[in-house]
């Protein structure tokens, strides 16, 4: 008789069911209710009367929705959810057009994250920590293809997602824009980068951005970018974790603004 393989399956942990809602008129409640949405799942074709009810308080409320196939939403509850479901956030969200006047009223020198598609959840928590323990103004981030602020992005963070503000926008190009409207000097943190992040001045307005391990930063967001700054290696591996690329430049910040005001 032939042995039969041990095959090791992998399964993904089941999604905590606090962090959801399903249902048309459910989510509508939610969202009706002042409940902080992350974002929307969708069934492809979906269009009814309640359907079409909740598009127009989504779009009312900037939300984001993804349409997907049916079996999505199936993998996550296989309850009557009439191919809609919400992902509840744990943070809430602020603008970005209220966080910086908010900084120079307090005759602070704005130090702004700006992350580009960085979509693993425990990268973005730790990020979010670095930039919280070195007194980084706000995070800012895409509402298509930023990680999702869920529990391990909480956990990662140690907390640090509850105390900084995490602002979500619909283009980082016109959120770039603004910052530098607004004073701030724009640095992409790229290995095409024709100079060293520690030949650069901090002690300004910044906006550090960093794009993800794979991909980097969007060519055309590195277009608006005042500088490209680069993290020198000497090593064989290609790149750094961006969790600790992110750390390192916050606090070459840090330390810049420290040095000059002793």
């Amino acid at each position: 008789m032939e042995r039969k393989k041990n095959v090791v399956r992998h399964h993904r942990a089941p999604i905590d069911k606090s962090t959801y809602v399903f249902g048309t008129r459910a989510v509508i409640e939610a969202i009706k209710s002042g409940k902080e949405i992350e974002k929307i799942l969708v069934r492809k074709g979906l269009s009814n009367e309640l359907s079409r009810e909740l598009f127009s308080l989504v779009r009312e409320m900037d939300i984001p929705v993804q349409n997907v196939p049916i079996e999505r939403i199936d993998r996550i509850t296989r309850k009557n959810h009439q191919g809609v479901l919400a992902f509840l956030s744990p943070i809430t969200y602020q603008k970005i057009e209220n966080i910086i006047p908010g900084i120079y009223e307090k005759g602070e020198v704005p130090l702004i994250l700006v992350l580009d598609k960085i979509s693993d959840v425990r990268n973005f928590g730790a990020i979010a920590r670095s930039a919280e323990v070195a007194g980084a103004h706000a995070i800012v981030v895409p509402e298509k293809g930023a990680a999702q602020v869920n529990a391990d992005a909480l956990k990662t963070s140690a907390g640090a997602l509850n105390m900084i503000p995490v602002c979500r926008v619909k283009s980082l190009r016109e959120a770039i824009v603004f910052l530098q409207e607004s004073g701030l000097h724009i640095l992409a943190a790229t290995e095409k980068g024709d100079k060293n992040y520690f030949e650069t001045s901090m002690q300004e307005p910044t906006a550090i951005v960093m794009g993800a391990e794979d991909k980097g930063i969007e060519p055309e967001l590195l277009k608006f970018a005042d500088e490209w700054v680069k993290i020198p290696q000497f090593g064989q591996i290609a790149s750094l974790n961006v969790s600790v690329a992110a750390s390192v430049l916050i606090f070459e910040a840090v330390r810049q603004r420290m040095q000059a005001s002793s």
